[in-house]
């Protein structure tokens, strides 16, 4: 829901630092797979509970995938390139949970087996719906230039970002967040499907 709100804000700070980092020699998928390297850090931080350091290995990791879309432009978008992100977005988004059931089963395994649930099924419909742009040759802007289709909606990068933040900062609390945030990837799922439905009914 923010992603596009946000993109004009972050977009030319990040292109600046990322031209400047391709002139270093790194490709984007080398930082990429830094970014994933500081989620799986950030995991692991959960998992021995060092909640605060999490915090900032998740959000260096979330740096770190703004820039490597910014490093792709400014050596040339590859579709290996994009395919490496969104799936080293899914490991990071799949560890953040699994770091918390894994620190606390009795208290967090529920909840995070439902997150992972919701994230699997939310996960599937926006491939799927990307599968099918890319079919009927659909293109939009709105999130960035990506190698995939990006349909918006209610929860996007900007929300699940926060949301792991705040799951860091009160962790006590990650039971009922995570059901919470399991309704709203619900939300967001059956929202995608009904627009799928409308947009590929032909």
């Amino acid at each position: 829901m923010l992603d596009r709100h946000l993109r004009p804000l972050i977009d030319p700070p990040l292109n600046l630092i990322g031209g400047q980092i391709a002139r270093v020699g790194l490709t984007a998928n080398m930082v990429t797979l830094i970014g994933l390297a500081f989620g799986l850090a950030g995991a692991g931080a959960i998992v021995a509970g060092h909640f605060l350091l999490a915090v900032a290995l998740i959000l260096a990791s979330r740096v770190a995938d703004g820039l490597d879309g910014a490093v792709a432009r400014a050596q040339g978008v590859t579709d290996f390139g994009g395919y490496l992100d969104i799936t080293c977005d899914f490991v990071f988004y799949a560890a953040i949970p699994l770091a918390f059931v894994l620190h606390d089963p009795a208290a967090n395994g529920v909840a995070g087996a439902v997150l992972l649930a919701s994230f699997y099924i939310n996960g599937a419909s926006f491939l799927g719906y990307a599968i099918l742009a890319e079919k009927k040759q659909m293109r939009s802007d709105s999130h960035g230039v990506k190698s995939l289709y990006f349909t918006g909606g209610l929860l996007e990068g900007a929300e699940t970002i926060a949301f792991f933040v705040a799951i860091c900062l009160w962790s006590q609390w990650f039971a009922p967040m995570a059901y919470v945030f399991a309704a709203l990837c619900a939300v967001t799922t059956t929202a995608r499907v009904l627009l799928a439905a409308r947009v590929f009914r032909g």
